[in-house]
């Protein structure tokens, strides 16, 4: 094949995660569960000379809360040991902190806990080097390396041989394309262009009317069609063309393009239907979420109830009103919650028109200014999240006015609702607290909201949960 038919795929993908019918893949997100699981109960039996229930129940938490541990083998080993120990110390502080207002530790030995938290990361580092050496053979259990072909070059397609090609421990490999365009008209796709930057290169092996009779004479195991939509009659009549083969058909929508949330596909007993915008917290995710944010609320509002006694007299000895604000937001499914704060004003806006604080705000009290500038001003809503009007993690409520406004000048702006709002969010980290003066910056918001949307986990709700910690003791310009 000459240089004029290779197509410089040059996207660095990293982080891979393998596919799930991977057995290194399955393998590879049970390691680190069970390694923390297998750890206590190992120092718990040797510590106390029994697995009492209470550890038992410890591991299934454990287990729920890390499973599926996140694709480290494609990771270079440095970011690998430091996703480990980042992880376990986020992990296991907010179950010693939950354990410990709640006072559920005493039901635990001090030595074997400490014992095991600072093993653990060890024994889930060594399980990684060891997994890493015995991949190979991992990956031989499950026969070749499949052989696949695209039929269709556009940014689906070109994204699914990058994530392929790029690691040593896929099952499938993509050796070429079928497209009728010339390559020059490919490269003139400035959507693929925004592609390219490594150095991978897959061949253009035909045109796709010349696929059918390839995979005749070629060993062939998987044909991936990424052609568009509106070509249906061409896709029926390919698909046609390729039942004298034993290759197995994948087709790529390019419905997938377009800005998904949480897309997947289901069925509904034999009807296949794909999911376009859905929430994360379906089935056992929603569980695990409201169970978190109940622990870890509950945990919190005991902490800290020293403090709300003292800010709630600091409110009514600094000015005339109420010591705590309750505001109307849109919460889950765009339905009007009331959303609690101290009072940090002298006034309490509610109306069809919400003023944004900004900075030097004299409506703000100078009580008022170091709360809201410590996010003191939000400890209320842990009892929002009590009520299950609010999550601890989620994109921030907005004022009902706001809402209305933004709703018409943003789009995608209501999918922000497809879940319940937080106390923090993945937009807040990221340094998007406070006035947003700018549709810019309102915009920008919104696209970490839906980011968090698609990309939601346990770890990820942790990591939000630390990375506040932090915004807050630094301290916030944008927060007044």
């Amino acid at each position: 094949m000459s240089n004029k038919n290779q197509l410089p795929l040059v996207r660095k993908a990293s982080g891979i995660r393998l596919a799930r019918d991977n057995i290194l893949s399955i393998t590879e997100s049970l390691t680190d569960p069970l390694v923390a699981v297998i750890g206590l109960w190992a120092v718990a039996f040797i510590q106390e000379g029994q697995l009492s229930p209470i550890y038992l129940f410890l591991s299934l938490i454990i287990f729920f809360l890390s499973y599926p541990g996140e694709s480290k083998l494609s990771l270079p080993i440095n970011k690998a040991v430091m996703n480990i120990v980042f992880t376990w110390i986020m992990l296991s502080s907010l179950l010693i902190l939950f354990a410990y207002t709640t006072r559920y530790m005493y039901l635990f030995s001090t030595q074997t806990i400490v014992l095991w938290v600072v093993l653990t990361p060890i024994m889930q580092i060594l399980a990684l080097l060891l997994l890493r050496s015995i991949a190979p053979l991992i990956m031989t259990l499950q026969g070749p390396v499949k052989q696949a072909v695209v039929a269709g070059i556009n940014e689906q397609s070109i994204e699914l041989a990058l994530r392929l090609n790029d690691t040593k421990l896929q099952s499938t490999n993509i050796i070429g394309f079928f497209e009728d365009r010339t390559l020059k008209r490919v490269a003139e796709n400035t959507d693929i262009d925004v592609l390219l930057n490594g150095n991978i290169g897959v061949s253009i092996l035909g045109k796709i009317d010349e696929l059918a009779d390839y995979i005749k004479t070629h060993q062939v195991n998987v044909i991936y069609l990424s052609l568009p939509m509106s070509g249906h009659p061409r896709i029926l009549k390919l698909l046609d063309d390729l039942k004298d083969t034993t290759a197995s058909i994948y087709f790529i929508p390019d419905i997938f393009m377009t800005d998904l949330i949480q897309g997947r596909m289901g069925q509904i007993d034999d009807i296949p239907v794909v999911a376009v915008c859905e929430t994360p917290f379906t089935g056992f995710n929603g569980v695990i979420k409201r169970t978190a944010d109940i622990a870890f609320s509950l945990a919190i509002l005991i902490l800290i109830l020293p403090i709300l006694i003292i800010i709630a007299i600091g409110v009514k000895l600094s000015s005339p009103g109420p010591v705590i604000f309750k505001q109307r937001r849109y919460g889950l499914d765009g339905k009007e919650i009331l959303v609690y704060k101290f009072r940090s004003m002298s006034v309490c806006e509610d109306g069809g028109a919400v003023t944004q604080a900004t900075k030097n705000d004299q409506r703000v009290t100078k009580l008022g200014a170091f709360l809201r500038k410590s996010s003191l001003d939000e400890l209320p809503q842990f009892i929002n999240v009590l009520q299950g009007r609010m999550s601890v993690v989620g994109p921030r409520p907005h004022a009902v006015s706001h809402n209305e406004m933004y709703r018409k000048l943003i789009k995608g702006y209501m999918i922000r609702h497809k879940v319940k709002p937080g106390i923090t969010g993945w937009a807040q980290v990221n340094g998007l607290r406070g006035e947003t003066e700018t549709l810019d910056k309102m915009k920008a918001r919104i696209d970490f909201d839906l980011e968090y949307l698609r990309n939601w986990s346990p770890k990820l709700d942790i990591y939000i949960v630390f990375r506040t910690v932090s915004v807050v003791f630094k301290g916030e310009k944008n927060a007044y």
